[in-house]
């Protein structure tokens, strides 16, 4: 059991073993799980607005790490929103961010921001857990990796309106230091930016699930760079039209969280279409045996928005997504494709549900 953020001392360099369970250690009781998701999402894509979409899904890393004063906390950038975990002791810095995120959200973005909070034990009471892993994407970015089905769950509930964090009285502007939007959307070097959402069913065992996974990987890991959408020669510029030199690049790329364990595979990857229709009959057919759920997206460009810590220059960390809808249009399809499914299953009864106000 992991008492603080900084005891889970291992981090992983090798992806793949992040998709073994075994490496997960469960949070205690008492953490916080926050879980923040823009409001029709896919209607704000589809008017154009990626980046704001995407700023205002990372606002809370960003917000968060500068009221806590310190990123070395779990947390995952999830295209349209984010999750995090805090210890009990940070409860009211993460009540407080979110709700300034929400409303930062609202006055200059123009989204509806939905926020949440629910403790790890509620979690657990309602069958579900939370357990993380260390994922080092470079010798200076290290990215949490989070399984037990926990995030899924506590994302479902905020959803239907449980565990909501409600505005406060008076607002305050989040801390956004360090978050920025600065890149031009990249386009594929190989053929389509592909989006790609995995998630287990609930009766499919933690080995079945990472041997299917590692299947996927398998396809994509068959070419240079394991398609990496940041390609290491890309000449990228900023929007003011800056040239990026080869060696900040090759770290800006190394940075990526462009592939993630987030209670299921989460990938941005710059693909062939022969790969992606070999891993979608992958997928189909694992469907069909009842194991996973899934969503694709595929689009011409992917989108990057940075975080850079205060004092932590180093510690650049660059978030991903797809520019023509990308995790957004991935899981409305892995929601379509799950919707019979779930009309069969009969909801579990929540316990402890309660808004904060």
């Amino acid at each position: 059991m992991i008492n603080s953020d900084a005891q889970l001392r291992r981090a992983y360099d090798e992806f793949s073993l992040v998709l073994d369970p075994e490496v997960y250690e469960p949070l205690p009781d008492d953490w916080l799980i926050g879980i923040t998701d823009v409001v029709s999402s896919t209607e704000a894509i589809r008017s154009g607005r990626y980046e704001d979409v995407n700023y205002a899904g990372a606002s809370i890393i960003a917000a968060l790490g500068n009221a806590w004063g310190s990123f070395d906390f779990p947390f995952v950038f999830r295209g349209d929103g984010a999750a995090f975990a805090l210890p009990a002791n940070g409860i009211m810095a993460a009540t407080s961010a979110l709700r300034d995120v929400a409303g930062f959200a609202k006055s200059d973005l123009h989204l509806d921001l939905r926020v949440g909070l629910v403790t790890v034990g509620e979690i657990r009471a309602n069958g579900r857990d939370v357990r993380i892993a260390r994922y080092a994407a470079s010798e200076s970015a290290t990215y949490a990796m989070f399984a037990g089905g926990g995030l899924k769950w506590a994302e479902r509930q905020i959803k239907n309106g449980c565990y909501l964090v409600k505005p406060g009285r008076y607002a305050m502007r989040p801390n956004l230091t360090g978050l920025s939007c600065d890149w031009a959307p990249f386009p594929s070097q190989r053929g389509e930016i592909l989006s790609l959402l995995v998630e287990p069913r609930d009766d499919t065992s933690p080995e079945v699930f990472a041997t299917l996974a590692k299947r996927v990987l398998g396809v994509f890991d068959a070419v240079p760079r394991r398609s990496h959408p940041l390609s290491g020669n890309m000449a990228v510029h900023r929007d003011g039209g800056k040239r990026v030199d080869a060696p900040r690049w090759s770290e800006v790329a190394s940075n990526s969280d462009f592939r993630k364990f987030d209670d299921g595979l989460r990938l941005t990857l710059d693909c062939t279409p022969e790969q992606i229709d070999t891993v979608e009959a992958i997928l189909v057919a694992a469907r069909a045996r009842g194991e996973v759920d899934f969503g694709l997206h595929r689009q011409s460009h992917g989108l990057m928005t940075c975080l850079v810590p205060s004092g932590s220059p180093d510690s650049h960390l660059h978030f991903l997504d797809g520019m023509g809808g990308g995790y957004a249009k991935a899981a409305e399809m892995m929601e379509e494709g799950a919707l019979a499914v779930a009309s069969h299953q009969p909801e579990r009864p929540i316990r402890g549900s309660r808004d904060i106000a």
